[in-house]
């Protein structure tokens, strides 16, 4: 990777085939370095993924790490050409993507959690199919994941639901129509 210390990568992307890992949170001492936060499940394996990538003001950069390491507290990079705390400020605040391409497969009843945001909601509770909303986030418990369900206007209410992704729950996951089938309880 190379590129001049203003972190334009010079390669052209698709970034429809982007997906976030972590974010540039803040600054870390004076000397640039910036505090990252890691989405992926196993946090190291953020730096796994490469190259990465963020959106600043409308243009998408690919970023070049000069260092890297990781304290108690979490991982923290140093940009190439960021040498103090104010540049490094600049880079705050954004999300890292890379190309989904990168990521490894996972088995066919398993899914990356953007996958899932902004999926139909079915549920077919009792024998009859009701929209509850679409996957608005997801949470991990600890125990399992949840889907925060938001109603709109298609569903039916604007409630906001809460449903463990677990077996018990989720049926199915059909990416291609866009539906999550759950059994979960419309009043609930």
């Amino acid at each position: 990777m190379s590129a001049a210390p203003d972190m334009v990568g010079s390669n052209s992307c698709n970034f429809q085939h982007k997906v976030v890992v972590g974010r540039l949170t803040s600054a870390h001492g004076v000397n640039g370095w910036i505090k990252v936060w890691s989405y992926t499940e196993v946090k190291e394996n953020i730096l796994t993924y490469k190259p990465w990538w963020v959106e600043s003001e409308g243009i998408f950069k690919e970023l070049l790490l000069d260092e890297w390491k990781w304290q108690r507290n979490g991982l923290i990079v140093r940009l190439e050409g960021v040498t103090d705390r104010d540049e490094a400020k600049d880079w705050c605040k954004k999300d890292i993507l890379v190309d989904f391409a990168i990521l490894p497969k996972l088995p066919d009843d398993s899914f990356y959690w953007y996958q899932l945001i902004g999926l139909n909601v079915i549920s077919d509770y009792q024998g009859g199919a009701v929209n509850l909303g679409h996957v608005s986030k997801i949470m991990a418990t600890g125990a399992n994941d949840v889907l925060i369900v938001s109603g709109g206007e298609e569903s039916i209410d604007r409630k906001e639901r809460l449903i463990p992704y677990v077996r018990d729950y989720v049926f199915s996951v059909d990416l291609e129509k866009q539906v999550i089938e759950v059994n979960w309880d419309p009043d609930f």
